[in-house]
């Protein structure tokens, strides 16, 4: 059974479409257009409910959460849900206002002594109606969004053994931060080794440098990489994503501390207790 929200919607809807084609004086096949529309109104508006979110959950764990590292997932993690809080938040005080405003329209129903006027109300009393039927529906697939982001915040939780209770401290989030970056400056280099004949581009190469590791080092792990690719075919074996993840955690393992010994070298500091977020675990 449709909610009565999008009963509501679907015949405002079907005003709107039937009133374009008979009052606006459109030739007489919009009328059966309109009528054609109107058969088929309730099954879209019933469908369409399912899609009133930016994206499937299959993208948002795949595509737009595609950090290598737990901590980095949960910070991007956290990101989508505070902007989707924020526009719930919004869209909240928008709807209350309006269905403030509304009730002040419906109040005066009636009371109007010019016909017009009181036709002008029954106007901006459907739209508000319209408008507000419309919010709901795009506030619905935001909060799941928001729902399917808080069972991906605790399940990446659980993935390195904590909780809610336990969260994650800043400090934990600094400390991840090297193997991050040399996890994503590797992956990428490998991705655009593979249409350069095995070589790093310029660009990957100054980001690995700027890590502190040496480039031809790298570029040696990349070449070893892809020749052990071409070992599995000429085992009549295929290489796997999981293949590359394994080797990119191993690259992070190896040059592990080079980013500090690099900005030590530049008299700079890669952590500070002093500058934590207050109220730290």
């Amino acid at each position: 059974m449709p909610s009565n929200n999008v009963v509501k919607l679907q015949n405002y809807t079907q005003e709107v479409t039937t009133n374009l084609a008979n009052d606006i004086k459109m030739p007489k096949e919009y009328a059966v257009m309109a009528k054609e529309i109107n058969k088929s109104l309730p099954a879209m508006t019933r469908d369409s409910s399912n899609f009133h979110k930016s994206h499937s959950q299959f993208m948002y764990s795949t595509l737009d959460v595609a950090q290598l590292t737990p901590i980095r997932s949960i910070k991007h993690t956290l990101a989508e849900v505070n902007r989707t809080k924020m526009a719930l938040e919004t869209n909240y005080i928008r709807v209350k206002k309006d269905e403030l405003l509304l009730k002040k329209l419906q109040d005066k129903q009636g009371k109007c002594k010019d016909p017009f006027d009181e036709e002008s109300l029954q106007i901006r009393i459907l739209e508000k109606q319209m408008n507000l039927n419309n919010a709901r529906e795009s506030m619905q697939g935001a909060i799941r969004k928001f729902s399917f982001f808080t069972e991906q915040y605790k399940k990446l939780l659980s993935s390195i053994g904590k909780t809610e209770e336990d969260g994650i401290s800043e400090e934990e989030y600094e400390s991840e931060e090297e193997k991050y970056h040399i996890m994503t400056a590797m992956s990428q280099a490998l991705t655009a080794a593979r249409s350069r004949q095995g070589w790093i581009d310029e660009g990957n190469n100054i980001y690995i440098s700027q890590l502190g590791i040496n480039n031809s080092v790298a570029q040696k792990a990349i070449f070893d990489y892809l020749k052990s690719e071409q070992d599995c075919y000429k085992k009549n074996k295929e290489p796997t994503a999981r293949m590359i993840l394994e080797w990119l955690e191993e690259c992070a393992e190896r040059w592990k501390g080079c980013s500090k010994d690099i900005a030590n070298w530049r008299g700079l500091q890669t952590f500070s207790k002093k500058s934590l977020h207050i109220g730290e675990n």
